[in-house]
């Protein structure tokens, strides 16, 4: 396999390419953004025949319409040139594409009214995001965390390793878009009905101590963690490239912070090397 390697941006649009392509740029990438589907072939030889260019992200979106219809076959192609070619797709509710349009007052590319437009290119786009190797969902993430998860996905080798995640979130702000397993929490007792604990976090020791007093956490632990680890050298051996484990609690503050933080520090004692993120910690 050759050492070029070939990021394709691809995703909904507001979702974050032109920013994700920027934090390529930091990271050494020389960047292109909706190169003509014609010259992608050529484009991929001289990457390949490239001294300076050894690292190259391309941006495509749904202004390359003929692209998105054949992705697989072109992504096929790239492939047979040796590529390490990694496909990062970026996603975000509906809801926050359509804040994000009206506080940019950018139309959107398909030119229609945005939420029909939105949910038009979401289908347009169901195929290419099938054949992505990594799904991010941008809705509320800082600018920080993305630059995390970019970071991640670098990481990405081309076998059978496989990047995990493990990520808290709370049910009433939504189900995270890129989860593979979700988790409900919410038959532990809530600390946020404590006094005491309703202002601290499943990170405190204190919401730790009350939550593994309860007669259910320990079995539910460990059965989790037997579950997990029996799944996870099949999705391996099936050629997943990465995992995000979500799990999730009323607000996303206390049970799925401490489950997601306990189930991080057991898959590590197990060899694996997990990604912790707590979306809703700081709503």
């Amino acid at each position: 396999m050759s050492d070029r390697r070939l990021f394709i941006i691809t995703g909904l649009s507001g979702a974050g390419k032109s920013q994700t392509l920027k934090i390529f740029e930091d990271f050494g990438f020389f960047c292109v953004d909706n190169l003509p589907v014609e010259m992608i072939s050529a484009f991929a030889d001289l990457v390949l025949r490239s001294a300076e260019h050894k690292q190259v992200a391309l941006g495509l979106d749904i202004r390359s319409q003929d692209f998105m219809k054949n992705f697989a076959e072109v992504l096929e192609d790239l492939r047979r040139r040796e590529l390490n070619c990694r496909v990062l797709f970026l996603d975000a509710t509906e809801k926050v594409l359509v804040q994000r349009f009206s506080e940019t007052r950018h139309r959107h590319p398909l030119g229609k009214n945005t939420l029909e437009a939105i949910k038009d290119e979401r289908k347009i786009l169901s195929n290419v995001k099938t054949h992505a190797d990594r799904i991010i969902d941008t809705s509320g993430l800082t600018l920080g965390e993305l630059k995390e998860k970019i970071s991640n996905a670098l990481e990405m080798k081309r076998t059978r390793e496989m990047q995990l995640s493990i990520v808290s979130f709370g049910y009433k702000h939504g189900m995270p878009i890129d989860a593979d397993i979700v988790w409900d929490v919410r038959f532990l007792p809530n600390p946020f009905y404590r006094p005491l604990l309703k202002k601290k976090t499943g990170l405190d020791p204190a919401v730790a101590a009350y939550i593994m007093k309860q007669p259910k956490s320990r079995p539910f632990l460990d059965r989790f963690l037997k579950m997990v680890t029996f799944l996870l050298p099949d999705y391996i051996r099936e050629g997943k490239s990465y995992l995000t484990i979500a799990i999730g609690c009323t607000g996303g503050k206390h049970r799925s912070v401490f489950v997601a933080r306990w189930l991080k520090r057991a898959l590590s004692q197990e060899g694996y090397s997990p990604q912790e993120f707590h979306r809703d910690l700081t709503r």
